[in-house]
């Protein structure tokens, strides 16, 4: 099949003609008689049409122009072919700045039509390659970001695989930068969810009564600004997934309507009587300690159950190893081939300042310090002088590892105490990652703590690092 071509023309003799010679030209042909019945089907996109070929003068209230138009708006990716009377200009000239992608002039030759036609079907074509590969690019650096050999990277992964199809609620945890959105997105594209919508919004980008609004939705006159009807997100991931960033800043006084929602998988939008059901999987995410805020008072606990039913934990970046070089090594691919330029790799000093970097910012830090050094390199690897001069200037490759507490005897205890509050300090306070690095489960590793009366949220505490 050279490609489905949807006909609009009023005249039956001419419309039968077309679909007669079109057929046997190997077209998959369906039509309509008028612009506004031809207009619903073109936009639809299940139809999957090539292109509309249409007349330009036809009855009604919608000309071929005016189609023309509406499609281009609408659906630019689809080419319209327009016939128009020999000789009419004007009307040909009117169609093209309307949008239409050629026009061919009656009496209509069968064999010029099919040129025509199949020009426009290898056009649309094309197009829709180009963008699918300008998606699969960006899909491809997104990935890279989740990208790594570490056990603790595969940790989190294999439970975002084995999570994937589950319907139960996900809480994303760790530090900014670390990929908490594309763990969401991974959990979304593997499950079962995955032709559904899938919706993100920040609890910490808006005041509390315009997040109620923006989560639930409202009724058309529920306060001053209301004049309309909104959908809230919850009803609008319906068969998708909701991803709730920052879930830690979420206010205190819409943490009893969310914990209700998900508890009845039901909202009341603001103003309504009637409350609406939705079917959408939730997954939350936060770079700050939920457990801390719900001691604090901050955070209800029963909401934190109700999200923490499968909970993924992100590494920092300094805690995975070598997968520093595999992502630098994908991003300099990646910010090579976009900028044309030949850089394959980088020299080993580099590869020395990288592992030596603490990356506060983790694997988005590394991705920008990539990019800017391919942006400026004049040579085909990266070199020191290449990268950022906080990177470059940085402590020399296993200085941290050669620091000690020199002569110093000190009792045993004591020597644990400070691995311990090493080993928390250099997972940002991360308790759990802290436990697992130090092979001593979380209970241990609390009652530790509490020994050295470290405070939740400060990895130092009163010990003050020693």
């Amino acid at each position: 099949m050279k490609g489905r071509i949807l006909i609009v023309e009023d005249d039956a003799a001419m419309r039968a003609l077309l679909e007669q010679g079109l057929t046997r030209r190997d077209f998959e042909v369906r039509s309509g008689k008028s612009a506004a019945e031809a207009l619903d089907q073109a936009l639809d996109a299940d139809a999957a049409y090539d292109v509309v070929l249409t007349d330009l003068n036809m009855p009604g209230g919608m000309s071929g122009v005016e189609l023309c138009r509406r499609i281009a708006d609408s659906r630019p990716d689809l080419p319209v072919v327009v016939l128009t009377a020999f000789g009419s200009l004007e009307t040909a000239t009117a169609s093209i700045r309307a949008g239409a992608y050629d026009f061919v002039t009656k009496p209509v030759e069968l064999d010029a039509l099919t040129l025509v036609l199949e020009r426009a079907v290898s056009h649309r074509r094309l197009r829709d390659e180009v963008h699918r590969l300008r998606r699969a690019v960006a899909a491809g650096a997104e990935r890279d970001l989740l990208a790594g050999e570490s056990l603790a990277l595969r940790r989190a992964l294999e439970l975002i695989d084995r999570g994937a199809d589950s319907d139960a609620t996900v809480l994303v945890t760790g530090e900014s930068g670390t990929g908490k959105e594309l763990a969401a997105r991974a959990l979304h594209d593997r499950g079962k969810r995955s032709a559904g919508p899938f919706i993100a919004i920040n609890c910490a980008a808006m005041p509390e009564a315009l997040l109620e609004s923006e989560l639930f939705g409202h009724v058309r006159g529920a306060f001053t600004d209301a004049r309309s009807h909104k959908t809230g997100l919850l009803v609008e991931a319906h068969g998708g997934t909701l991803f709730l960033d920052e879930i830690g800043e979420l206010p205190v006084g819409l943490q009893p309507k969310l914990l209700r929602a998900l508890q009845e998988r039901k909202v009341r939008p603001v103003g309504a009587n009637a409350e609406v059901s939705f079917d959408a999987r939730v997954v939350a995410a936060t770079n700050r300690g939920v457990e801390a805020l719900v001691h604090e008072g901050g955070f209800r606990e029963d909401l934190y159950f109700r999200l923490n039913v499968i909970g993924v934990e992100l590494p920092p970046l300094r805690a995975r190893g070598n997968d520093v070089l595999l992502l630098a090594q994908r991003f300099t691919q990646h910010f090579a081939a976009r900028s044309g330029k030949k850089v394959i790799g980088f020299q080993p000093e580099v590869a020395k300042r990288l592992l030596a970097y603490s990356w506060p910012g983790n694997v988005r830090e590394l991705q920008n310090c990539i990019e800017r050094a391919v942006a400026v390199t004049s040579f085909d690897q990266l070199g020191v002088d290449d990268l950022p001069e906080k990177i470059r200037e940085g402590a020399p490759a296993g200085a941290a590892a050669e620091r000690s507490d020199g002569d110093e005897i000190v009792p045993l205890a004591e020597v644990e105490k400070r691995h311990i509050l090493k080993a928390l300090d250099a997972f940002g306070g991360n308790r759990t990652l802290a436990a697992r690095a130090l092979g001593l489960d979380r209970k241990t590793l609390y009652r530790k703590l509490e020994q050295y009366r470290v405070e939740a949220g400060d990895p130092k505490g009163a010990a003050g690092g020693s």
